[in-house]
């Protein structure tokens, strides 16, 4: 069940809101301040957040400030203030949506599906993306790390760049000048001989056993390439 927290200091719109919400089949949180609403951001997983701007405490522009920093999640704003300036700055500082009071209760929670379900798509497009998995070996390419069997092992830049290269492009075979060019490109002041010398680093690092490797396979005579 997806979690939502209503910031609004008016209960009776809160309330009003939370009903609509769990019908929707959504689990809901009230915090009727912004200090009190800032704590729960902090400390919970919440799917969405429904923020007004005038709070008791700290109000809606300091929440916002606070999830950019800190968190990501889908932020929409419900407001009395129409003006224009508050819209934007309310969307400069990473509001996903904003909708002026008064307002039906249908389209709020209209509004919150369509917002969950484009985070959702984006989610899974950004791990999809990001993380490549080939028989316990995990690279996370976003953030240059390598897992073996859920240990994190450290490689240098160019070991990364080759593992990365070569799971990117799997079962075909590279020669060494190959993956030279495409790895330390044209200007390198090495040669393609540091090929060699790197894929033995990358085995020892993520291979059970170097000498039979599984991911990296040597082909005699004509290069190397990743089995899948």
């Amino acid at each position: 069940m997806k979690q939502i927290l209503i910031v609004e200091d008016d209960k009776s719109i809160s309330e009003l809101q939370k009903d609509y919400l769990e019908m929707s089949g959504y689990g809901v949180t009230c915090a009727f301040t912004g200090t009190e609403g800032l704590e729960l951001i902090q400390s919970q997983p919440f799917d969405l957040v429904i923020l007004d701007l005038m709070l008791p405490g700290k109000d809606g522009f300091e929440i916002l400030r606070s999830i950019a920093e800190t968190k990501e999640i889908p932020v929409l704003v419900v407001s009395a203030k129409d003006e224009e300036l508050q819209k934007i700055k309310a969307l400069n500082l990473g509001a996903d949506d904003y909708i002026t009071k008064p307002f039906g209760m249908g389209e709020l929670v209209a509004r919150v599906n369509s917002h969950l379900k484009t985070y959702e798509k984006f989610k899974n497009k950004k791990e999809e993306r990001n993380l490549l998995k080939v028989r316990g070996l995990t690279v996370d390419e976003q953030d240059r790390r390598v897992f073996v069997k859920d240990d994190e092992v450290v490689l240098k830049q160019k070991e990364f760049d080759l593992l990365l290269f070569l799971m990117k492009n799997p079962n075909r075979v590279y020669d060494k000048e190959t993956l030279f060019e495409r790895v330390w490109g044209y200007d390198a002041i090495s040669d393609a001989s540091t090929v060699t010398v790197h894929i033995a680093r990358i085995r020892e690092k993520i291979e059970d056993n170097p000498s039979r490797p599984q991911y990296i396979e040597t082909v005699w005579g004509a290069g190397y390439r990743f089995k899948i």
